[in-house]
């Protein structure tokens, strides 16, 4: 490994930085602005967007645009359902008209016509029956028409079984609709988090994300089959209703227009509040799901800290503001109803009172008075329904903000089409700049070469900005000027899967899935062959353990890995990563977690691992690093020393004071031990003596 010669322990300008508990955890507070929020696994509050309905909903529909033939095909079964229904009351009241006219024609006299007994009844000065009677299909003398009436009762039923069942088949084709926009939004979801900068998800906390990903993509499915069909219907009804009310008489369809001001301005002024309230309250259930997770995800770690108290106070706050906002958002909601049957009731009294007396005036038959009343129900239900329908709809447009935020992040820079020739493993970083805020330079003018073969360490403090330059090899995050080449070839030139394939990394954090060992392993490479796993396995020594286990490699294994020992689930994550077989390895804090004994299991494999490989070791742990080829000391950014185990030691520099501080407080604590042991009373000497 070769630096700048005419800077060979300044080669990297950084910004001291404060040190937090490991370099990802600086990155993630410079990147996000904010320190970790509560819980052991940290988190910040997702800053809240106004509601934006009308451009919401409009996206959200126009994602239907491939589904626009099956559209058409619900829209016409929708207009042909509710012409039949609208039509019905009409033709019910030709039937009312038909058995009144029957009940009264048979106490008339007959052999006279329906014009003569009306004269007869004026002359009379029975005018007002003689006028009713103008209004009827009477025939004096006779009985109710049962010929008539039965083909008026079956043509009704017709129309109503015929709406029944175009109502059906428009709700399983909308149905299909739904179900493959909501598919996918979900798909688009989560290829979406994969072309998201890891910037990204260190500004969002978990319980956040996957609220979105689940709560939200769930609710607006919900909405939608809820709300769709019963929308397209209600403003049809109300289309098709107010025709016929038309048709039957204008002046009354006139009076009855003048509730739609007044339903108009409730609608509005209730579904604004309630949308603020929806929003909120699928917000605070993001953040609520957050405390949730954090807190059973480092269950053990609340327990030792005694933060029990904590947590449960987060999740009152969290779970009171849900409340708040969930009761005002339902209870909003709830006002809808009875404030449209309040005035859909009043509709109704003026209506009768009208249509009586234009009965009773001759100017309208009964069946039609009726049939109006009728219309005048069904047009302030549906005026109720879309007023309801609408609360339901501004709690599934507010998920559908809360995806579309997701939807519209940045994105990763889009991946080139260069070609990444077999790699031997020559690394070098030429003029690198790079930080994370824009305010807050970090690196600048970085040059170094690693040679292929040679196993270069970064050590240093907490918070040097060890892990930085390796995350900056993985393309985790892009440069601010500069580049790193492998082997000649520019990385940013190349897309970041055909990178990674040469790259292999084993973390201090080790990840293992819900499965079995052997599947585990075979995350590496699932082309590999049974032979080449077991080799991995050998050359690890995960065989060793995997034999005392009942099921052997079919030993299943939870996402936590809990069942397995710590230093045993860092063995099958180095294995894992033997199996892929890359060129360029990095080793990130791999023993931090282990025991001594198991730590040199996991160092024996890991040496293994390193031959023949271009390797980047983050050590805390001086001892594992002494065979190294050249070791980087950083402190507060910037490379401050370089060399050989042996150089850096007889330079007595700042390796020399990091090597000195760890071995001299080991040696503290095993004298302090010892002492301990020594003490009357104290250890088992002093128990044996008490003995």
């Amino acid at each position: 490994m070769s630096t700048d010669p005419g800077n060979k322990t300044d080669s990297a300008q950084v910004k001291p930085v404060k040190a937090n508990a490991r370099d990802e955890n600086e990155a993630i507070a410079r990147k996000a602005g904010a320190s970790a929020g509560h819980g052991p696994m940290g988190g910040m509050a997702v800053a809240q967007k106004a509601a934006s309905f009308g451009p919401s909903l409009k996206r959200l529909l126009g994602r239907m645009r491939g589904e626009r033939p099956l559209v058409i095909v619900v829209v016409l079964l929708a207009i042909a359902g509710i012409a039949a229904n609208v039509v019905g009351p009409k033709i019910l009241g030709r039937a009312t008209d038909l058995i009144v006219a029957g009940v009264v024609g048979k106490q008339l006299p007959g052999g006279v016509s329906k014009e003569v007994l009306i004269e007869q009844l004026r002359a009379q000065g029975r005018g007002d029956f003689a006028d009713l009677l103008r209004t009827m299909p009477v025939v004096p003398g006779q009985g109710i028409d049962s010929t008539a009436l039965g083909s008026v009762l079956m043509l009704a039923l017709g129309l109503f079984l015929g709406a029944m069942l175009l109502t059906f088949i428009q709700g399983y084709v909308l149905n299909g609709i739904v179900q493959r926009l909501v598919y996918s939004m979900r798909k688009e979801l989560s290829a979406k988090l994969d072309r998201l900068p890891l910037s990204y998800f260190d500004k969002q906390p978990r319980g956040e994300l996957l609220s979105r990903m689940t709560n939200d993509i769930d609710n607006v499915s919900q909405t939608l089959q809820q709300t769709l069909q019963q929308m397209l219907n209600a403003v049809l009804m109300v289309v098709g209703v107010l025709a016929m009310m038309f048709w039957v008489s204008w002046e009354l369809a006139l009076i009855t227009l003048l509730i739609l001001p007044l339903s108009g301005v409730a609608a509005a002024v209730i579904g604004k509040r309630a949308q603020v309230q929806f929003k909120g309250m699928w917000a605070s259930t993001g953040k609520l799901n957050q405390t949730i997770e954090e807190s059973f995800t480092g269950h053990a770690l609340v327990k030792v800290f005694g933060r029990q108290r904590e947590v449960e106070h987060v999740f009152a706050e969290r779970n009171d503001e849900l409340k708040r906002s969930a009761f005002m958002g339902q209870f909003l909601s709830g006002m809808m109803m009875p404030v449209m049957f309040l005035i859909g009731n009043l509709n109704y009294v003026v209506i009768a009172v009208f249509g009586a007396v234009r009965m009773s005036q001759g100017q309208m038959p009964l069946g039609d008075v009726q049939a109006f009343i009728q219309y005048s129900r069904m047009f302030t239900q549906p005026i109720t329904q879309l007023a309801s329908m609408a609360n339901l709809l501004q709690s599934g447009v507010a998920s559908a903000e809360r995806v579309f935020e997701v939807l519209d992040a940045e994105e990763i820079v889009p991946d080139r089409d260069g070609e990444l020739p077999v790699t031997e493993g020559l690394v070098r970083f030429e003029q690198v700049s790079f930080s994370y805020s824009a305010d807050k330079p970090l690196i600048e003018h970085l040059e170094l070469t690693a040679l292929p073969g040679q196993t270069v360490a970064i050590v240093g403090p907490t918070g040097a900005g060890k892990t930085t330059l390796v995350n900056l090899l993985m393309r985790f995050y892009e440069l601010d000027g500069g580049r790193i080449t492998l082997d000649g070839v520019d990385i940013a030139s190349v897309s970041r899967a055909q990178l990674r394939t040469r790259l292999g990394m084993v973390l201090q954090d080790t990840w293992l899935f819900g499965g079995t060992i052997r599947e585990n392993i075979l995350y590496g490479n699932v082309e590999a062959t049974e032979q080449q796993m077991l080799e991995a396995a050998r050359a690890t020594y995960v065989d060793r353990f995997v034999h005392s286990l009942p099921d052997g490699y079919d030993t299943v294994i939870d996402d936590e890995g809990s069942n397995i020992s710590a230093g045993e689930k860092q063995l099958i994550t180095i294995a894992r990563a033997f199996l892929a077989d890359p060129a360029i390895l990095i080793l990130d804090e791999a023993t931090s977690s282990v025991d001594t004994r198991t730590e040199v299991l996991v160092q024996h494999a890991m040496n293994r691992l390193r031959q023949g490989r271009t390797a980047f070791v983050i050590a805390h742990r001086l001892s594992t690093i002494r065979d190294a080829d050249v070791i980087l000391v950083m402190e507060q950014g910037r490379i401050v020393e370089q060399g050989t185990h042996a150089e850096l030691l007889a330079r007595e520099g700042h390796y020399y004071d990091l090597y000195e501080s760890q071995f001299k407080a080991a040696l503290e604590v095993d004298d302090g031990a010892e002492l301990a042991g020594a003490a009357p009373g104290g250890g088992a000497g002093g128990m044996g003596m008490m003995g």
